[in-house]
């Protein structure tokens, strides 16, 4: 007789303007260990994104839509809100570099105290990925660079369509 999984969901907050591959690659790795994840925009008051949180939410969609176990949404409100509000258990954070690490565990700290019901698990992008953040891959796009590496091509669109708008 199969055991039948917990329903386990984890909430991956970011800015998340745009995606990287290095998101998704944090991504990928929750799939693995939840039953659902969510992916929430975390609106930040003091943040100037490039997209709006709306546009955020449906390229994210879009750019995993082969993942039927992912969710998108948006919030303003405090992260810890949103997930006890869709019966969380679990907060994801994704890691770049050393630098990533220490930023993180004082946020997962925090996060405890404010939500103790609530564990944060680290998952480290791939290797090659951990160089791109989203601030970096709008430096790339503004150059010209080629993107697809470091994003997912859906988004590479949207951002060369917006960095072009924002020349003119």
């Amino acid at each position: 007789m199969k055991k039948r999984r917990a329903m386990t969901i984890a909430v991956y907050a970011g800015t998340f303007d745009p995606l990287t591959e290095g998101h998704v690659s944090v991504v990928r790795q929750a799939v693995r260990l939840f039953a659902h994840v969510r992916v929430l925009v975390a609106v930040h008051p003091t943040k100037k994104p490039l997209f709006t949180a709306d546009e955020r939410v449906a390229m994210i969609r879009e750019a995993l839509a082969m993942m039927p176990t992912v969710s998108v949404a948006w919030t303003s409100k405090l992260v810890i809100e949103h997930a006890r509000a869709i019966g969380a258990t679990h907060l994801v954070r994704g890691l770049r570099d050393a630098a990533d690490a220490a930023w993180e565990t004082d946020l997962a700290r925090q996060n405890r105290e404010l939500a103790p019901d609530l564990s944060t698990i680290m998952l480290p992008a791939e290797a090659h990925l951990a160089k791109v953040s989203s601030s970096e891959l709008k430096a790339r796009a503004a150059r010209g660079d080629d993107l697809e590496p470091w994003c997912p091509p859906s988004i590479a669109a949207h951002l060369r369509t917006r960095i072009a708008e924002q020349a003119r």
